[in-house]
């Protein structure tokens, strides 16, 4: 959802009252929460014609919709499919329709990361590497962050050899996280981990953990780690995406960061974000990354993964694409 459609929503939330904001927040997740709760807490004002307009678009948007379902399990996996894709939704619908419980798990979703990472440090580094493929890469990126450098090395392994998780592991997961998940006979093996999970989840963490995780990932399996170095995107990666995906990219980044990221970038990737820019704001980009004195590789580094994260965003909606072609199925 664009900045738009979240001020509309906060608006909307607003409007109803503190009773019904909280029971829609009750189905909304962690991250749509925040940002939510962000956007709310920045709103002082609004005027009442931008509540009308609002509230006018919801009432369009809610009488052009039939709320009458004949088969609703079959509405669930549709839906789900649709929003999710196959495998991801495949493993829900499971979940839903056999009345499974996940509480466990999802409560780790609203932890912050040290208070996950405390709660596994001591378990083996599969079970672990089982329970951070529930969670979203940033955030199991995050986890990993504060584990040692031995045992993050270990659990990224794991992670990227990691096919699938049978019922009766889930059933384990269950001991060790009070009911992390509810497994069954009937619950098909669940399509988590992989290789590409583990290079998003090693993109999110930083140049420098980066390259130490890798060498260790080499050095066990080379062929293990080249797999994973080709599923990866890095801010370098950049310069392969064509003119018109960087002027896609240059539309959603903010002057402030892009300055800062370009601190880190190559000649060759900076002369690229030139070219897709007026003239006159190419000069002032230059004029400000001339001027702007020496900036901490850890600020560096936040900016070019929040425009890291745009890129992947604006590949899924189909505006960029990534890689020279061939056989990556990357994004």
């Amino acid at each position: 959802m664009d900045d738009q459609g979240v001020e509309d929503a906060a608006i909307l939330l607003m409007s109803l009252g503190e009773e019904e904001a909280a029971e829609v927040f009750k189905h909304l997740a962690p991250k749509e929460v925040q940002r939510l709760g962000e956007t709310i807490a920045k709103m002082k004002a609004v005027s009442r014609e931008r509540v009308d307009g609002v509230l006018d678009k919801f009432t369009v948007l809610a009488s052009d919709q039939s709320l009458l379902v004949s088969d609703t399990d079959e509405y669930v996996k549709t839906v789900l499919r649709k929003a999710l894709g196959e495998d991801k939704a495949n493993l829900l619908i499971d979940r839903i329709l056999q009345g499974s419980d996940i509480s466990g798990i999802e409560s780790l979703k609203w932890m912050d990361a040290g208070s996950v990472a405390e709660l596994l440090r001591n378990e083996h580094p599969q079970i672990v590497a089982a329970i951070l493929v529930h969670l979203d890469y940033e955030q199991a990126s995050s986890v990993l962050k504060v584990f040692t450098e031995r045992q993050r090395n270990e659990v990224l392994v794991r992670i990227a050899t990691l096919d699938g998780i049978q019922p009766s592991a889930l059933k384990d997961l269950n001991e060790v996280m009070s009911k992390v998940l509810a497994g069954g006979d009937k619950l098909r093996k669940a399509s988590l981990g992989g290789v590409k999970p583990a290079a998003e989840i090693i993109n999110m963490m930083g140049a420098s953990v980066e390259t130490a995780v890798l060498d260790y990932i080499r050095e066990a399996d080379n062929e293990l780690a080249q797999k994973i170095m080709d599923n990866m995107f890095t801010f370098d990666d950049l310069e392969k995406i064509d003119d018109k995906g960087i002027q896609a990219l240059l539309k959603e980044v903010q002057s402030e960061s892009l300055v800062i990221a370009l601190k880190g970038a190559t000649p060759e990737m900076r002369e690229k974000v030139f070219r897709n820019m007026s003239t006159r704001a190419a000069e002032t980009l230059r004029e400000d990354l001339e001027s702007r004195g020496p900036v901490r590789v850890s600020e560096v580094e936040s900016e070019q993964k929040e425009m890291l994260k745009i890129v992947r965003r604006l590949a899924d909606e189909g505006q960029i694409v990534l890689g020279g072609g061939g056989d990556d199925e990357y994004l």
